[in-house]
């Protein structure tokens, strides 16, 4: 396949970017959107971008929450997703934790757990996407050192624990890294193509 068949994707960290982040969310119905956030999805579907979540779900191993928890959760987002006519590419989690492993999860650092890329590789390979030109959105800096293993842009948003976060970028000057107020606003960085050097 050519690099010109390959699909821009705008990778998507979960809780305190897309939702309004709850500490270890477990129950589908405690699920809610930021505001903002899926007129902002509709508009990058439109112009043609691959929705791709990629969370770090460690509540697994730590006995917090289930597999079937956490399907339900992201059966309730497909489906009021569905519902606006937005349809995510892929959703990847990570169940792992370095040093607890509840639910028969295997205590340790793994390749998929956010800042390691894994799951932005194993989409990219699956769905055969883009990442030169694509984008990582989150609300931690580890969702951004995953982007930064790929040499990817991203975006820091200061919801969920983004703001208190904010400034740890100031040990990264690696990261090629933009800060946000909210999904709504990276969404406009994105589409007008203000890509940090």
């Amino acid at each position: 396949m050519s690099q010109g068949d390959l699909k821009r994707a705008v990778f998507l960290d979960r809780d305190g970017t897309l939702n309004r982040d709850v500490h270890y969310l477990a129950r589908a119905e405690d699920f809610e959107w930021i505001p903002g956030v899926l007129p902002a999805l509709a508009d990058l579907q439109r112009a043609g971008w691959a929705l791709v979540v990629v969370t770090n779900q460690s509540g697994i191993a730590q006995g917090k929450l289930t597999l079937l928890d956490l399907e339900a959760i992201h059966a309730r987002m497909v489906a009021e997703l569905s519902d606006q006519g937005i349809r995510l590419d892929g959703i990847y989690h990570c169940p792992h934790h370095p040093t607890l492993g509840a639910q028969g999860q295997t205590p340790g650092p793994c390749p998929c757990r956010k800042p390691a890329p894994g799951m932005l590789l194993q989409a990219a390979e699956e769905l055969q996407l883009d990442l030169k030109n694509s984008w990582m959105v989150g609300d931690s800096v580890r969702d951004l050192q995953a982007a930064g293993h790929l040499d990817m842009p991203s975006i820091l948003v200061r919801t969920g624990k983004g703001a208190e976060q904010e400034s740890r970028l100031k040990s990264h000057p690696e990261l090629r890294a933009l800060v946000a107020e909210d999904f709504a606003q990276a969404t406009e960085f994105i589409l007008h193509r203000q890509n940090p050097a």
